[in-house]
C-alpha cells in the first residue's frame, strides 16, 4: 500500500524517529529511553536493536531492517535499490498486523496503523540518516504525526571516546564528511581547509580517503586518528599521517569492516590534538579495557559485579554454575511461613537473595504478601538480598555494618533479652549446603533457631558449546571465583580455564580450590567480597597494561597472547 493512500485519522498511530547513538547503550537520551518503553513497535537494523530493545516493554513487536539472504529465496534475490530489509525477528501479539516489506517507509507507516507507536530507531542521530529523512516526509506527506528524539553522532562521540578533540582553544574550523557519499567539490572544499575534519568511512576505504584529501591539497604529513567500533568495548584507535594511514592499518593487520558499512570515523588536522590523545584517552586506557571477564553466577547474583566490571572497560559474561531447586520436603517450609502468619518468631534472617526468592514464591502460594511481616524484625546479608526484599516491600532492620557474612551478621545481632523480646525464635531459610556458622552463633547469643531448608542448590547444565570451548581454548580473559564451589561446579560443567586465563579469588579458601584444580591464581581479594574482588582485578590490569607501555609493548589482552601449554600450578 502506498503511503498516500493510507487513510486519514485515528487509525493512524504515531513514529518517534529516535537516534541510538554510536553504540555505547549509555549514550542513550532520557527521553529515547522513556519512548521505547511506551512502543507498540521497534524498528530499527540489528545492530541498533542491540543497543535499544533492553529498554522496550515486554511483548514489542521487534522488527529488523538488515538484509535477509534467505528471505524470499522462492521470488528471486531481493532488488538492488540500496533500500533496506525488513524481517519480523521477535513476534509478539502486536506483530499481528506488521507485514515484513521491503520499504523501510511503508513499514513504518503501516506499523503505525491501528494507534500503533511505533519507534525507528538509527545509529547515531537521525538528522544525519538519509533513510530516516526519506521516511520522515513519507509520514508528513501520509499525515502520519511523528516526532525526532535527537542521538549522539558517532562523528562527535566516537572522537569523544577517544579522547581526540575536536575544537582547540583557537575555535579551529570544524568540517563533516561522509566519504561514502561525498562529491569531487566536497572533496575540494575540506582539501583547502585547514580545519579539522572529521571523516566517516569504512575501514577498508580509510587509505581512499586520505588520498583524496591529499589530491585536494591537504599535506601527506597531517595528522590523523582513525577509530573503529567506537564508543564500544571493541574500540581501537590508530595514529598516522594521511601519508602513512594506509601503511598503518596494514602493519597492524586490521582487516576490512565485518559489519560491511558501519562508519570507521578518522579525524584529519591539528598536530596537537593528535599529540595529546595519549593524556585524554579515557576510555581505552579503562584497567580491563575489553577484557571478557567470565562470573560464575547467575545473572540476579552477578547485577551489580557486572556492572562494577563494566566501569573498569571489561566485558561480563555470567555463566551460572549452580541451579536452584524447591527442597525435597516443603512441609517444614510451609510450617515455618505459618509461623510468620502466627507470630512464632520475633527475627527473620536472609542470608541470599534465593532465600527471598523462595519465601516470597510461598507468600505468593498462600495469597500473602509483604503486610504478613508486621511486628517481625528482619535481618539480611548482603546489598543485593537487601534490594530483593526491599523489592518485595520489606526494609531490612538489620542488615551488617562489616564483612557481608553469617560471621560479619554475628557481629551485630543482638543476644536474646527476656525482657525485650517476647519470643526467642530466629526463623532462617537457607540452603541446602549452608554452613552452620550462623545458626551455632545465634545459639549462642541466647536465641531459638528454626533452620529451614528453603531451597537446594544443584550443579548447574553445561553452558553453550561456544562458551565451552572460550573457557577452554583462552577466549575469556579472566574469571572471577567467589567461592571453592565456584571453582569445582565450573570445571565440571565446563573444564579448566585455559593457561592464559587470569584467575581472580575471593580469598585463600577459594585460592586453594583453584590450585587443587591445577589453576595458578593470580589475583587474591584483599577482602571477602566481590567489589574488592573485582577492583583487586582491574588494579591487576593497570599495574598489566602500565607495564607495558614502559616497555615499549602494545597493551593487549590476556587472551589475546597464546602460550602452547596449559598453565599448572608449580610447586616446590
Amino acid at each position: 500500500m502506498s503511503p498516500t493512500t493510507l487513510p486519514a485519522g485515528p487509525e493512524h498511530g504515531h513514529v518517534t524517529f529516535l537516534g541510538a547513538g554510536p553504540g555505547d547503550p549509555g549514550l542513550l537520551t532520557l527521553r529515547a529511553v522513556e519512548a521505547l518503553a511506551h512502543a507498540d513497535v521497534l524498528v530499527a537494523e540489528r545492530e541498533v536493536l542491540d543497543v535499544v530493545r533492553t529498554h522496550a516493554r515486554s511483548g514489542v513487536a521487534v522488527v529488523n531492517t538488515d538484509a535477509d539472504p534467505s528471505a524470499d529465496l522462492a521470488s528471486g534475490p531481493a532488488p538492488a535499490t540500496g533500500v533496506p530489509q525488513l524481517t519480523v525477528v521477535d513476534g509478539a501479539s502486536t506483530t499481528a498486523g506488521v507485514p515484513a516489506v521491503r520499504d523501510a517507509a511503508h513499514l513504518v507507516m503501516e506499523a503505525a496503523r491501528g494507534g500503533r507507536r511505533v519507534v525507528r530507531a538509527v545509529s547515531g542521530d537521525p538528522g544525519l540518516d538519509a533513510y530516516a529523512a526519506e521516511e520522515m516526509l513519507a509520514c508528513a506527506a501520509a499525515g502520519v504525526p511523528f516526532e525526532v528524539v535527537p542521538g549522539v553522532a558517532a562523528a562527535v562521540g566516537v572522537p569523544a571516546y577517544a579522547g581526540v578533540p575536536l575544537r582547540d582553544a583557537e575555535g579551529a574550523d570544524v568540517r563533516f564528511v561522509d566519504a561514502r557519499t561525498a562529491s569531487d567539490r566536497c572533496w575540494t572544499e575540506v582539501g583547502a581547509s585547514d580545519g579539522t575534519v572529521v571523516v566517516s568511512t569504512t575501514l577498508d576505504s580509510v587509505g581512499a580517503a586520505a588520498g583524496e584529501l591529499v589530491s585536494a591539497g591537504r599535506k601527506p604529513d597531517t595528522p590523523l586518528t582513525v577509530t573503529v567500533a567506537g564508543t564500544t568495548t571493541r574500540q581501537r584507535t590508530w595514529t598516522a599521517t594521511l601519508g602513512t594511514i594506509a601503511q598503518t592499518l596494514k602493519q597492524a593487520k586490521v582487516l576490512p569492516s565485518p559489519e560491511g558499512g558501519r562508519p570507521v570515523i578518522a579525524v584529519v588536522g591539528d598536530r596537537s590534538a593528535a599529540a595529546q590523545r595519549e593524556q585524554l584517552s579515557w576510555f581505552e586506557s579503562k584497567p580491563l579495557f575489553g577484557w571478557r571477564v567470565l562470573v560464575p553466577r547467575t545473572k540476579e547474583q552477578a547485577a551489580s559485579l557486572s556492572d562494577q566490571l563494566r566501569s573498569y572497560g571489561a566485558v561480563p559474561h555470567e555463566v551460572p554454575t549452580i541451579a536452584v531447586e524447591p527442597p525435597r520436603t516443603p512441609q517444614q517450609m510451609e510450617r515455618a511461613v505459618k509461623g510468620l502468619v502466627t507470630g512464632r518468631y520475633e527475627w527473620i534472617a536472609f542470608t541470599s537473595v534465593n532465600a527471598v526468592k523462595a519465601v516470597r514464591e510461598k507468600f505468593e502460594e498462600y495469597g500473602l504478601d509483604a503486610r504478613a511481616f508486621a511486628g517481625i524484625k528482619v535481618a539480611a546479608v548482603g546489598e543485593q538480598t537487601a534490594k530483593a526484599l526491599v523489592a518485595f516491600g520489606v526494609k531490612p532492620d538489620l542488615v551488617p555494618s562489616g564483612e557481608q557474612s553469617a560471621a560479619g551478621l554475628l557481629e551485630d545481632w543482638p543476644p536474646y533479652d527476656p525482657v525485650f523480646d517476647p519470643i526467642d525464635r530466629v526463623f532462617l531459610p537457607r540452603a541446602d549446603i549452608a554452613t552452620e556458622t550462623l545458626v551455632a552463633g545465634l545459639i549462642e547469643l541466647g536465641w531459638e533457631v528454626d533452620d529451614v531448608t528453603a531451597y537446594r542448590t544443584v550443579r548447574a547444565s553445561p553452558p553453550p558449546a561456544e562458551t565451552r570451548e572460550a573457557i577452554k581454548g583462552g577466549g575469556f580473559d579472566a574469571v572471577l571465583f567467589t567461592s571453592s564451589s565456584t571453582v569445582r561446579n565450573l570445571v565440571g560443567i565446563a573444564g579448566k580455564p585455559h593457561n592464559v586465563t587470569v584467575i581472580a579469588c575471593i580469598g585463600p579458601a577459594t585460592a586453594k580450590t583453584a590450585e587443587e584444580h591445577g589453576l595458578r591464581v593470580d589475583v587474591m581479594a584483599p577482602e571477602p567480597s566481590v567489589h574488592k574482588l573485582a577492583e583487586a582485578l582491574a588494579d591487576f590490569g593497570l599495574r598489566r597494561r602500565a607495564a607495558a607501555v614502559e616497555a615499549g609493548d602494545p597493551v593487549t589482552r590476556p587472551s589475546e597472547r597464546r602460550p602452547g601449554a596449559r598453565r599448572r600450578r608449580t610447586t616446590t
